[in-house]
């Protein structure tokens, strides 16, 4: 909170070399305040990341997987600051993106120093919703690209998420004859038994109650996967009959 405070000081005297530097500053203070804290963060059971590095984080990440096939789509662009706005707000989004673009866009981003942070500082369920933001993204334009795929294969890698969830997450974006299965983490020749055991799994990991610490999108996230999954099982359920 210091950091804006000071970057809307640093503007008013500075304009925006003021706001860069009042933000700096901000952020090194909030940070020491941080590591004085013994609560659990919104973010995290132990370890915090503040909310605005964890937007900014949040849309270092959006950058790489839109650039990532070489085809900077102005659909990605769009839904991506649709999100931002949904989740924090139009005046809170629109700083974020003016301080993204005015600093972080100009430096080399690297996917894994970000991730190594969020995994120490965020919980796994946030994790695979991070994963499932970057899907979105990557499939507003209509389609998923396999260097999209790539890009956030490596980026999952990063943040400590297991395969079988990234493959899971996955084939949420995907149409063949095995997403429903995929989707469940099971076999195609998996029993009557393993099936609705598998449903029962995925439910509670992808219950969007494990997301209420989370702003409004990233929550609407979380009942989207919910919504994968019954969608999924019910699919099982036809084609078998049971």
């Amino acid at each position: 909170m210091l950091r804006w405070i000071l970057a809307i000081l640093g503007y008013l005297f500075y304009r925006f070399p003021g706001a860069i530097a009042g933000f700096l500053i901000g952020g090194i203070l909030d940070r020491m305040t941080v590591k004085t804290r013994t609560s659990a963060s919104a973010f995290g059971p132990s370890k915090t990341v503040s909310p605005a590095d964890f937007e900014l984080h949040l849309l270092s990440l959006a950058s790489l997987v839109i650039k990532a096939d070489g085809n900077v789509s102005q659909t990605e662009l769009d839904y991506v600051r649709q999100y931002f706005v949904q989740a924090y707000g139009k005046e809170r989004a629109n700083a974020t993106f003016r301080l993204f673009n005015e600093v972080i866009k100009k430096r080399e981003i690297s996917a894994q120093n970000i991730c190594n942070l969020l995994r120490q500082r965020t919980r796994y369920e946030s994790r695979l919703q991070i994963l499932h933001f970057l899907f979105s993204i990557a499939n507003a334009d209509g389609r998923v690209s396999e260097l999209e795929v790539n890009e956030i294969n490596k980026i999952a890698g990063f943040l400590g998420v297991f395969s079988r969830d990234f493959e899971s997450i996955k084939a949420m974006f995907f149409k063949n004859p095995d997403s429903a299965y995929k989707i469940l983490e099971i076999d195609r020749n998996a029993t009557d038994a393993e099936v609705k055991n598998a449903f029962r799994a995925m439910a509670k990991k992808y219950h969007p109650d494990k997301l209420t610490h989370l702003d409004e999108a990233h929550r609407k996230g979380g009942e989207e996967k919910f919504k994968k999954v019954q969608e999924a099982y019910d699919q099982i359920r036809k084609e078998r009959g049971i």
